[in-house]
């Protein structure tokens, strides 16, 4: 690898300012009342405008994949039998009988395996030996059904970087209006902006619509620690790709139809299930791929995002579509004109 490729890999190079006013800590009052920066890094061009201008970009034939992931309110805050709090955060259910969890937990002392967690409407949990980096097994005890459980006593995880607590319009406005499958423990966030009647517009237009499922995991919230962001590994997400979806993408992509993305999640389910042929394959699986400048797009066209963290993946996801350099112009742009930042923020279209 020569020195300029080799400099281009570095975390740095993906690092800029960003004002801590400019962060969302909100949602705009309706859906939709979000702006839209459009790119189009084929000509260098980037313009501004709000969301629901995002119809006029789209065309007859275009086909829209969208992720309906549902975030699962899974914070459990509960109590050791000490009296100490405890937070635990779920995160995926291990194979078996039991309700076995890994979780990420918070408390004031180590969660140290046989400590016993109290939480309410009956349901307990014990510490497991095991766990994976700063990972806790937990074993959960309860009467009833488990998910429903939760859906009463749990809270969402909100992204760090939202300083508030979770108040009664996140329960709403922190999922998809196509959300249906529970399982992710973050929102994949540029759909949040899309109402059903902007939906209904893109379909009246000819626009084809299809879902797939990728349950959004800790590590897009985990930051990158390494120089260089080859030696970066990414955490494993579930997903699945039904067969209607497969069979649509396939036929667009043989039409030389656009495939657009709604989310770096569906982008990243896209080119994880994609065949050394080409082809989209249905199915069930995990991705692990991370996508950074230098990787050659087989399945995306077009993505709708919204603006990301600095030095994080999602930002290399970009870059990789559109380039570091346009994307970083467009991230100075954003600031200049006083864009909202991350998950409740604005949002940008590549075409």
């Amino acid at each position: 690898m020569g020195l300029e490729k080799w400099c281009l890999m570095l975390l740095e190079n993906f690092d800029y300012s960003l004002p801590e006013e400019l962060i969302a800590q909100h949602p705009a009052a309706t859906r939709d009342a979000s702006r839209l920066m459009r790119l189009e890094p084929q000509v260098g061009k980037i313009t501004s405008g709000l969301f629901p201008d995002i119809t006029n970009a789209f065309v007859e034939g275009d086909l829209l994949v969208l992720n309906d992931t549902r975030v699962r309110p899974a914070r459990l805050l509960g109590t050791k039998e000490s009296g100490g709090q405890v937070e635990l955060l779920l995160l995926q259910r291990l194979a078996g009988d039991a309700e076995d969890w890994s979780c990420l937990g918070r408390s004031s002392r180590p969660l140290r395996p046989g400590t016993k967690i109290n939480f309410s409407s009956g349901v307990s949990a014990e510490i497991l030996p095991g766990g994976i980096d700063q990972q806790k097994i937990a074993r959960f005890s309860y009467r009833g059904d488990f998910e429903a459980l939760v859906e009463e006593i749990g809270h969402l995880p909100l992204p760090p970087y939202v300083r508030r607590d979770e108040s009664r319009i996140d329960r709403e406005r922190y999922q998809t209006v196509f959300a249906r499958n529970t399982g992710a423990v973050a929102a994949p966030t540029a759909g949040l902006h899309f109402t059903e009647p902007l939906l209904q517009q893109l379909r009246d237009k000819g626009v084809q619509i299809v879902p797939l499922t990728l349950h959004v995991g800790i590590g897009t919230f985990l930051p990158v620690r390494v120089e260089n962001i080859r030696e970066h590994r990414m955490h494993a997400e579930v997903y699945e790709v039904p067969e209607s979806t497969a069979v649509a993408v396939n036929l667009a992509k043989k039409q030389g139809r656009r495939v657009i993305a709604l989310g770096t999640t569906a982008a990243r389910t896209l080119e994880t299930a994609v065949d050394q042929e080409g082809w989209l394959r249905s199915g069930r699986g995990e991705s692990e791929i991370f996508i950074f400048p230098g990787y050659q797009f087989r399945m995306v066209d077009g993505l709708v995002t919204n603006f990301h963290l600095p030095k994080s993946t999602l930002l290399m996801l970009v870059s990789a579509l559109a380039g570091r350099e346009f994307i970083m112009q467009a991230y100075r742009q954003a600031i200049a004109e006083r864009y909202r930042f991350f998950s409740y923020g604005d949002c940008m279209l590549i075409l």
